[in-house]
């Protein structure tokens, strides 16, 4: 994945990127990328992530979860009325 590493602002987007963008298709269709299953992101890992920025978030997605750092997201994530969960 290509990051500016000199600008925090776009490594912060892509973070609450992943809280607001729905899967657009396949068997988790409609649901948050933060709320994939880990088994579905490691199928992807394994046969090949999407080209372009849905394959980078989702490439991103697997390395949060694999490691263990969803607690990183959950202070970003919004209920539908706007306050933090």
């Amino acid at each position: 994945m290509t990051q500016n590493q000199d600008n925090p602002v776009n490594d912060a987007q892509i973070l609450l990127d992943l809280t607001a963008t729905i899967m657009p298709f396949g068997k988790y269709k409609g649901r948050l990328l933060c709320d994939l299953p880990v088994s579905y992101l490691e199928w992807f890992n394994r046969k090949g992530f999407p080209p372009g920025k849905l394959g980078n978030q989702l490439s991103t997605m697997y390395e949060i979860k694999s490691n263990g750092l969803e607690y990183l997201l959950k202070p970003l994530r919004k209920h539908k009325d706007g306050k933090a969960l």
